[in-house]
């Protein structure tokens, strides 16, 4: 069984005071390969009790993180990304479980990234947030980034093991 990234020692080059993001970032790359090894492309896209699949919270984790990126860096949101965050609940179910995974962990890399090359003079500068420009700063949207992120990685763990379960029960049963 594979270590708790918290547990791991400190990653190199990030700021102590952005460490805690930084494991939750790296626990969560850990937690989406796992979770969602081996979904074929009916399980991915499975909505069990209506719930949003597994599919859905893996091109949202990519998304908001991209997004959540840009504002951090003091920057609007391009048109491609609009689009992007149109297209993540589309019912257009482009992609399998390893490149939607495999694309969520690239952001979620890109952010860990990001963290090592905040120097700590600039965390408590203002940042704003969407076309309402909500006040925030970049320590606020680095953990943002990463408690998002976890929760959304939560309901990917918990969704395959639903969709995973019940389409055993349902082989068992015919």
């Amino acid at each position: 069984m594979q270590q708790e990234a918290w547990l791991s020692g400190p990653l190199e080059n990030v700021s102590p005071l952005l460490m805690p993001a930084a494991h939750a970032l790296a626990q969560a790359i850990i937690d989406i390969e796992k979770a969602s090894e081996h979904l074929s492309v009916e399980e991915l896209w499975m909505k069990p009790n209506g719930a949003p699949s597994v599919g859905f919270h893996l091109r949202h984790i990519a998304g908001s993180v991209d997004r959540l990126l840009t504002y951090s860096r003091g920057e609007n949101l391009s048109e491609t990304q609009f689009s992007e965050l149109k297209a993540e609940t589309s019912i257009d179910r482009a992609g399998n479980a390893g490149q939607l995974a495999g694309k969520a962990a690239q952001k979620i890399r890109e952010a860990i990234v990001a963290i090592r090359e905040t120097p700590e003079e600039l965390l408590l500068e203002k940042r704003e947030v969407g076309r309402k420009k909500l006040p925030t700063n970049v320590f606020g949207l680095l953990f943002h980034i990463a408690e998002h992120t976890q929760r959304h990685v939560g309901q990917v763990v918990t969704t395959a093991s639903i969709v995973r379960k019940n389409k055993n029960e349902k082989t068992e049963t015919d």
